[in-house]
């Protein structure tokens, strides 16, 4: 079927435009909210031609995979005549009570909560910070051509006004990522922009360098731009939020425009130095201290192995946009994170499972499926692999974390750090610091080869298909 069938049919299953609450995309996933789940069939959803699977999650979330999904959610949005992206009120729909119990009952812990969050808030930036740190990438092969050792370009090169414009167009998002952190904050939580904006502009604000210390009470505190990073930024905007709806309430229609905001911003600014900064950079440095001191640089091989097994299982409960915050505070202060380039190994993994599962498997649909998310798989986007392959059979699920741990062990020897947060396998090569591809593309393959061992031995038997699709395997 073309895209606007595909998008009626996910539609009439979600029992029609009077059932859809508000719904949005993201590079994978069409997420819908419903007002009541009680008649919605999901394995009807999933059987759909061109669906590779579907979370029950907070909202539905139908995997359609990368690009598709942009074009079944403009389809959407036309055929149901609701914007997407726009958020509705719940208490303005009568959602039944059994359908609340159910909701509730299906309710993640207050931690996934937080961490799903933080995704919303993040997922949005991802483009950008990709195609930033494409350029800053280029600016650094230019850079590494252009030394005298290489003695590919000239150097002079590098005092060009075309070279200092890619490497300042390159480092626009970075330079101002608290101001838009802020800016979806205040939109995650239901506040004014342009608040959650100045939020974030506080932590970062350079006159706090100047400043250093503020004196009050008695006692001086500690303070300087970019204290807390970008999780300093998320608390501020959530509490400037906060503090506006508490004024706002409180506030005559006359004087809302002019006070509400003066007092958010005053009130806000002074919990933001002399509270949230300090808490928000001790947690900051706490996790920094483990992910990289204890679990890589303590931990070594074992660490990295133990990073990359079980990056797989937080992507598919979600958890792992709560790194974002991680990542973008290590190239903050180091210029890259080592991180991420051992977590991609996860998706490495999962594609050489896919592969054993090919060679393996007589039945066609499966073929098909792989066939289909291979190519997004290597170059990063692994969600249509997760849901439509590995985590529906099971056993190749696991395989292909353990075959993604040989991968991380490699990279965790040989400090590789890329410069942005961004998509994984072949697409992260250029984002890779400090000239370091070779080391990346060795570790893509070690855990590419570690994935397709684990699950061509012990991983796939075509049973699982059976069960998969309730029917018996046919031969090719």
């Amino acid at each position: 079927m073309n895209n606007r069938e595909l998008a009626q049919s996910i539609l009439d299953q979600l029992q029609g435009k009077q059932n859809i609450a508000s719904f949005t995309n993201c590079i994978t996933r069409l997420r819908v909210t419903v007002k009541d789940r009680s008649n919605i069939n999901l394995d009807s959803i999933k059987q759909l031609d061109g669906v590779l699977g579907v979370v029950d999650d907070e909202t539905i979330q139908v995997v359609l995979g990368p690009g598709k999904v942009t074009k079944v959610a403009n389809e959407f949005q036309e055929i149901t005549g609701i914007e997407g992206d726009t958020l509705e009120d719940d208490d303005e729909f009568d959602v039944a009570s059994d359908t609340k119990a159910s909701y509730k009952a299906k309710q993640t812990t207050k931690v996934q909560q937080l961490l799903r969050h933080i995704g919303n808030i993040f997922v949005p930036l991802i483009p950008g910070l990709v195609a930033s740190g494409l350029i800053l990438g280029i600016a650094n092969i230019i850079m590494n051509l252009a030394n005298p050792d290489a003695g590919v370009l000239d150097p002079a090169i590098l005092d060009s006004n075309w070279y200092q414009l890619l490497k300042s167009i390159g480092g626009l998002l970075f330079g101002s990522l608290g101001i838009f952190v802020g800016i979806n904050t205040a939109r995650e939580f239901k506040g004014t922009l342009v608040l959650g904006g100045i939020a974030g502009l506080i932590i970062y604000a350079p006159v706090l360098s100047d400043i250093e210390t503020l004196n009050l009470l008695g006692f001086d505190l500690q303070i300087g731009t970019g204290i807390g990073g970008l999780l300093g930024v998320i608390i501020a905007a959530y509490m400037f939020v906060k503090i506006e709806h508490y004024v706002r309430k409180r506030m005559p229609d006359s004087l809302d425009l002019l006070v509400t905001p003066l007092i958010t911003i005053l009130i806000g600014s002074l919990i933001t130095l002399v509270v949230i900064q300090p808490i928000a950079g001790w947690i900051m440095s706490g996790l920094t201290w483990f992910l990289v001191d204890v679990m890589l640089k303590l931990g070594g091989i074992v660490g990295g192995y133990v990073l990359a097994a079980t990056f797989l299982p937080l992507v598919t409960l979600g958890l792992h946009q709560g790194l974002i915050p991680v990542h973008l505070d290590l190239i903050e202060n180091t210029g890259s994170t080592t991180l991420l380039p051992i977590l991609a190994m996860a998706g490495a993994g999962q594609v050489g499972a896919a592969f054993a599962i090919y060679f393996k498997t007589k039945d066609q649909r499966l073929r098909k499926t792989i066939f289909n998310a291979l190519p997004v798989g290597i170059l990063g986007i692994g969600e249509p692999l997760i849901y439509g392959v590995v985590l529906p059979l099971g056993r190749p699920f696991i395989t292909a974390c353990l075959g993604a741990g040989f991968g991380g062990a490699f990279l965790s020897l040989q400090n590789v750090g890329a410069i942005t947060v961004g998509p994984s396998g072949l697409a992260l090569i250029p984002l890779i610091a400090g000239g370091n591809y070779l080391y990346y593309i060795i570790g893509l393959l070690i855990a590419y080869i570690g994935g397709f061992i684990l699950t061509y031995f012990f991983g796939f038997k075509k049973e699982m298909v059976s069960r998969l699709y309730n029917t018996e395997e046919k031969s090719a």
